[in-house]
């Protein structure tokens, strides 16, 4: 147990060194205060021993004075860094995971359940506190009181110790079997409180689902076995910590009674004073207090190993390696740094990047792309090319690949074979937000991000103006929408009265705002109705004609007229070539137009 506990110690110690010194002054402060509580029992005896011969007790009773204040100070000092420190310690953790989730993979991030992830930072960090904070020192102080209280009571009276230190052994062993049944309870009850927390967050996201479906009840039984789970492993750890303690109580007051018992004895006999068998009995009644110490943080350092060790598999998620071009700029040596237009006036790619307009912004080369090491691959064999102006529509059956294409193209998702290229230049040779800088995505769902409707929009582009943002929202046509709302663009996306199609083109007003050289739409269209389709395709158009537009569509109406579509079937590109052409020359597509009744001549 010794040598697995080792490796699992130092992770917990991991998140305490940065701050040792203030361990190292937190436990020179809780070893003053234990030697001040140590010497209250022999000060006492000398108050006794002077009261008997009829002394002065002025000077015994003002050191308990002072030892009254001196520790009042101690104390007070110590509680309030070691309690400053493990806030430290918990901030320190939460900024590192969630710095860690932030940085992942997107395939990293998503493989567990979001709720799940959220109990790393919530819950997990709590319990790092008190172990990561107190439980070093108060093993190290406990350890010492417990020795110190032993050491001075042998020096009052030897057989008494003997007496004192069968009840403590008695004790020890009681803890030491135990313990480790508690730790192992608090650890699986964290882990069904986890599993809690991931099932819980996706079923209130699918809360509508939930209820036409009928199923409440199911996934309340479903969510409620966890907590159930949870609570049967806390009641187990609560009924080990009970037995533990009510031995612990019993074992030190059946002490008490046979030194009580074998004091007055030996008082009778005259080998022990009436003072020293109260100050025996000060510190046998003062025991409890380096036991309570030792067995909490042994509970809480258990408590905290385990979400320490919860902490850190975010450490095991994939991230995004820095490219080493990121402090070149977004791609062609030499290029000046990228500037942002006013009024929203796009680039011109052969302005920004000082290359021909026959260069692709994007290629990709024979790119084959799987979700895993042992999965099948998404996507063959793919070969691309995305001009600098100009929309490209992909279009496809379901599975067909499109998604996992966008993935690649935003670098969600990177190649097992093949390359893709921006500006000629390999994607490897650009950092991760080097490649985003150049791009504006819209997402099928369209996800709301925490925030006002104003956050949301500047999230590509934070130095926009209030001028810039009322444009795009006219473009998308929801300035008008955005004017009713009480607190316009201020208000809370979380509480507005705004639909599915009305965040679609929030968020297509955000991508517009941000200039990209390369716009990718997901679907951007496909809960909008007729007339704010046809204002939003007139957007996608203007776009096109000084930038690249690529779209993943679903239904073929938004890519008609396109000028490139893009063939998809089982992850491999099946044709290209504009619309009247595909008619004519593919029979998969020539399928897919007549399965959506979208006549053969018609025009979008």
């Amino acid at each position: 147990m010794s040598a697995s506990f080792a490796p699992r110690l130092s992770i917990l110690w991991s998140f305490a060194r940065p701050h040792r010194r203030t361990l190292v002054k937190g436990l020179a402060l809780a070893l003053v205060a234990s030697a001040l509580g140590l010497a209250t029992p022999m000060v006492t005896k000398h108050v006794l021993d002077a009261l008997g011969s009829a002394s002065s007790l002025t000077g015994p009773v003002a050191a308990l004075l002072v030892l009254l204040v001196v520790g009042a100070a101690v104390s007070y000092w110590q509680w309030t860094l070691l309690g400053a420190l493990g806030e430290r310690v918990v901030l320190d953790a939460r900024e590192s995971v969630v710095r860690r989730f932030l940085r992942a993979t997107v395939p990293g991030v998503t493989r567990s359940p979001t709720g799940e992830l959220v109990t790393r930072v919530t819950s997990d960090t709590v319990l790092l506190r008190e172990a990561a904070a107190s439980s070093f020192v108060g093993l190290i102080n406990g350890a010492v009181m417990l020795v110190g209280s032993l050491v001075l009571m042998g020096f009052l009276d030897l057989v008494l110790l003997a007496t004192t230190v069968a009840a403590v052994a008695l004790v020890g062993v009681v803890f030491g079997l135990l313990m480790p049944g508690i730790a192992r309870s608090q650890q699986q009850a964290q882990e069904h409180v986890g599993r809690l927390g991931g099932v819980l967050e996706g079923t209130l996201r699918a809360i509508r689902t939930v209820k036409v479906n009928r199923a409440e009840e199911r996934m309340t039984e479903r969510i409620l076995a966890d907590a159930r789970a949870s609570a049967e492993y806390g009641i187990r750890a609560v009924r080990r910590e009970a037995l533990a303690w009510t031995t612990a109580w019993s074992g030190v007051n059946l002490a008490i009674i046979a030194i009580l018992a074998v004091g007055a004895w030996r008082v009778g006999e005259g080998r022990l004073e009436v003072s020293g068998l109260i100050a025996f009995l000060l510190y046998t009644f003062a025991l409890m207090d380096p036991i309570t110490e030792l067995s909490q943080n042994v509970t809480a350092l258990q408590s905290g190993i385990a979400a320490a060790e919860r902490i850190r598999q975010a450490d095991a998620l994939p991230s995004e390696e820095a490219s080493p071009s990121a402090g070149a700029g977004a791609g062609t040596p030499g290029r000046e740094p990228r500037t942002l237009r006013k009024n929203n006036e796009p680039h011109e790619p052969h302005e920004l990047h000082g290359l021909r307009d026959d260069v692709p912004v994007l290629e990709l080369r024979n790119v084959t792309a799987a979700y895993g090491p042992d999965a099948e691959p998404a996507v063959r064999d793919i070969d691309l090319v995305i001009p600098r102006r100009g929309h490209t529509a992909v279009v496809g059956p379901s599975g067909a690949g499109k998604t996992t294409l966008l993935s690649l193209v935003l670098r969600f998702l990177e190649p097992t074979g093949g390359e893709l290229l921006l500006d000629g230049r390999p994607y490897r040779d650009h950092a991760h937000a080097d490649i985003r800088a150049r791009l504006a995505y819209v997402e099928q769902d369209t996800p709301v991000v925490p925030g006002t409707i104003r956050d949301n929009l500047l999230l590509a582009r934070p130095d926009a103006t209030t001028e810039e943002l009322r444009r795009v929202l006219h473009d998308v046509r929801l300035a008008e929408k955005v004017d009713a709302l009480e607190e316009g663009l201020d208000t809370p996306l979380a509480t507005a009265n705004v639909s599915g199609g009305e965040r679609q083109r929030i968020a297509l007003a955000r991508a517009l705002l941000a200039t990209p050289d390369v716009l990718l739409l997901d679907e951007a269209t496909a809960q909008l109705d007729g007339l704010t389709e046809a204002a939003v395709q007139e957007c996608v158009r203007s776009r096109a004609d000084t930038g690249a537009v690529v779209t993943i569509a679903h239904r073929l109406s938004t890519v008609v007229d396109a000028d490139t579509i893009v063939v998809m079937e089982a992850g491999r590109v099946r044709a290209q070539g504009r619309h009247e052409e595909l008619l004519v020359s593919d029979t998969l597509y020539r399928d897919l137009v007549e399965s959506l009744r979208i006549a053969a001549h018609a025009r979008a």
